[in-house]
Formats: C-alpha cells, sequence, structure tokens
C-alpha cells in the first residue's frame, strides 16, 4: 500500500512498505528541469545537480562518498525536463545514513567557486559528448522541433555559453527559488 503524506514544512513524502525486501530506495524529486529554467539559467537545473556531489558545509565529497560506500548503498541523481532527482540505494538497515546524506547535499551544498569553475569544464565536456552521440542528438532536435520558442525545447545540459555564465550567486538564486518545500517530493 502507498502512503501519502504532507510534512508540516510542505514537503510531500509518497512511501511503500514491501515487508520482504530488505533494501531501500529513497528519492528526492525536486520540480527543477530545464522546463522551468529561464533563458539566463538554461542548464542551470543538470548543473546544480553536478554541484550537489561536491560537498556540503560539513562534508567534502570525498566524505560523502566513503560514507555511502562504506554501507555499500549506491547514489547517484539526475536531470530531466520537469525535475531533477537525488537517489540512494541501500539496506533498509541504512536508511538513516541514506537519508542523512541525501538531505545534507541539498540542504548544505558548499557551492565552493572553485569547484563551480571546475564542474563547468565538466558539464561543458558533457554537452561536447552528448552533442557527438547521433542518437542523443536527434532527440534535441526534435524536441527543439516539436517546442520552438518554449523551455521544453531546449537541450537539458544548457549549452556551453550558458553553462560559462553561471556564477555562485545565479545558483543560490535559482536554488532558492526552485529547491523550496513546495518543489519537494521525497519518496
Amino acid at each position: 500500500m502507498i502512503n501519502t503524506y504532507t510534512l508540516p514544512c510542505k514537503i510531500k513524502l509518497v512511501c511503500e512498505n514491501v515487508p520482504y525486501v530488505k533494501s531501500v530506495s529513497i528519492g528526492v524529486w525536486v520540480k527543477s528541469g530545464s522546463a522551468y529554467e529561464e533563458i539566463k539559467y538554461h542548464g542551470m537545473s543538470h548543473f546544480i545537480e553536478h554541484m550537489l556531489f561536491k560537498g556540503t558545509s560539513s562534508k567534502s565529497a570525498e566524505d560523502i562518498a566513503v560514507a555511502m560506500d562504506a554501507i555499500g548503498g549506491q547514489m547517484n541523481a539526475f536531470t530531466s525536463r520537469d525535475c531533477t532527482c537525488f537517489y540512494t540505494k541501500t539496506l533498509s538497515s541504512d536508511t538513516d545514513t541514506a537519508l542523512d546524506l541525501l538531505s545534507d547535499i541539498i540542504i548544505n551544498p558548499s557551492l565552493d567557486e572553485k569547484d563551480i569553475e571546475t564542474e563547468k569544464n565538466v558539464v561543458k565536456e558533457e554537452i561536447n559528448m552528448y552533442e557527438d552521440a547521433p542518437d542523443d542528438l536527434v532527440l534535441d532536435l526534435l524536441y527543439s522541433e516539436c517546442y520552438r520558442g518554449n523551455p521544453l525545447g531546449r537541450p537539458i545540459l544548457g549549452t556551453a555559453e550558458s553553462v560559462s555564465s553561471f556564477t555562485r550567486d545565479d545558483i543560490l538564486k535559482y536554488m532558492k527559488k526552485m529547491y523550496c518545500a513546495e518543489n519537494i517530493v521525497v519518496s
């Protein structure tokens, strides 16, 4: 049975207990995808996905990876046109650790200037690789034609120019707008 709750802080919680399963998958879904980006922030949702794994105010990127590896878990994320999802897969006995790591990267990201500059190059290389893959490129071209003039028609990753222009202030403004309780579902 699936249970749905709205917490006092307005975050939505969707749960299903499967008693015979010894693992847990936790996803934090944020209503932050390319469909919601103003042209100035084209690619920002995907860029933030990358940045949140660079460390928090209390943990380095290595600390986060080591903590997840120590419990044999998995932590990853993806960005689409309508959302960004951060998720873990662990043993059910490690639920507290998974929730701690997920909440920390979302609530307390360090967003270090040096990491931002480094990650711009990583994302630009990802854009180049994506543009060299015909099966990926043709889908973006189809979206571009179907949704001409609409944010849905733009590539999720952004462009080299848009990503290069991001500042720490831009990231903070975008996160303040999009990473609010009303835009978050935890499942």
